[in-house]
């Protein structure tokens, strides 16, 4: 196998994968930008937009988007920073984190029995391809 061919295939692969990883969530009707916005705050804790943005990547006017509407639904908060009155934080509510976790338990439910078929060889394969797609990720 081929560097370019083995770049098509994995590339390929991960795409399906993710999609239907994605598709598990407890709510269709959230967009990927939302969750993944969402679930970092759960995971982090509270912060400023300008952090949000900066750590999924994305503009702050596209994450000030996204942040209203998981507000209007419900699922985060703004409140005051404390330190500085013009700095806004986001936070998830209850509601929010309920959501974020019943998507990983869907996820899961999906994923775990589907890993539970593969042997026990390709599992610890998939371990430690798992550990170079987080490397590659990083760069």
């Amino acid at each position: 196998m081929t560097d370019g061919s083995l770049s098509t295939d994995l590339r390929i692969a991960v795409n399906r994968l993710s999609r239907t990883l994605r598709a598990q969530k407890a709510d269709t009707t959230v967009t990927d930008a939302q969750f993944s916005a969402l679930a970092r705050l759960h995971r982090d804790g509270a912060m400023t937009l300008a952090e949000l943005s900066r750590q999924d990547g994305v503009t702050p006017p596209s994450m000030t988007k996204t942040v209203a509407v998981l507000v209007e639904r419900g699922l985060a908060t703004k409140g005051g920073h404390g330190d500085d009155r013009r700095k806004v934080r986001i936070c998830t509510t209850p509601t929010g984190s309920a959501f974020v976790e019943e998507t990983r338990r869907r996820r899961d439910d999906w994923l775990t029995p589907r890993l539970a078929e593969l042997t026990h060889a390709e599992r610890a394969t998939l371990a430690e391809a798992t550990e170079i797609m987080r490397r590659l990720a990083q760069q």
